[in-house]
């Protein structure tokens, strides 16, 4: 696998998370994001790392330590950087597929960018994620939410919404 030409930040992403995929497996969790930040002399690699039953400081100072190692013998990163590995937050806002996919039973906060039903703010489980539509859990039951209308999705606590 090459290395990435300089400034493609996506595809450096994309090269990184091929090398990391097996670190990734090996510790029992779930990539939910990778972003590569950043430009010139140093960028910024952060990993959002999750596991059933939550990731702790331990998880998170191991799989940066393997890593780091695995990125600077891969030398992938051209230059300096800065490696950071945290969980993904009790409140973060899902703007990819891959987020998306990985909320999938978890409580979330929708906005649209339009009225649906009257309402443009809409809370609860989220059971699946379509192409097309994203589909919540409510206490009224399910809606469907039209992924063209989105506006903002976030990671909502358990607590918030069973009140």
């Amino acid at each position: 696998m090459g290395v990435p030409a300089e400034g493609d930040v996506g595809g450096l992403a994309e090269a990184i998370e091929a090398v990391v995929a097996p670190v990734v497996e090996t510790h029992g969790l779930t990539l939910v994001d990778l972003d590569v930040r950043g430009s010139g002399r140093r960028l910024t690699v952060r990993f959002f790392i999750d596991k059933p039953g939550g990731v702790s400081v331990g998880d998170c100072q191991s799989f940066s330590e393997e890593v780091g190692d695995l990125l600077d013998v891969a030398n992938l990163v051209p230059g300096s950087y800065d490696l950071e590995v945290s969980s993904p937050g009790l409140d973060r806002e899902l703007r990819k597929d891959r987020e998306l996919r990985w909320a999938v039973g978890r409580c979330v906060r929708l906005w649209t960018r339009e009225p649906l039903d009257g309402q443009r703010e809409f809370v609860g489980r989220l059971v699946e994620v379509g192409e097309d539509v994203l589909t919540l859990e409510e206490p009224a039951g399910q809606r469907r939410v039209p992924r063209g209308l989105l506006a903002k999705a976030r990671l909502e606590g358990e607590r918030r919404i069973s009140a």
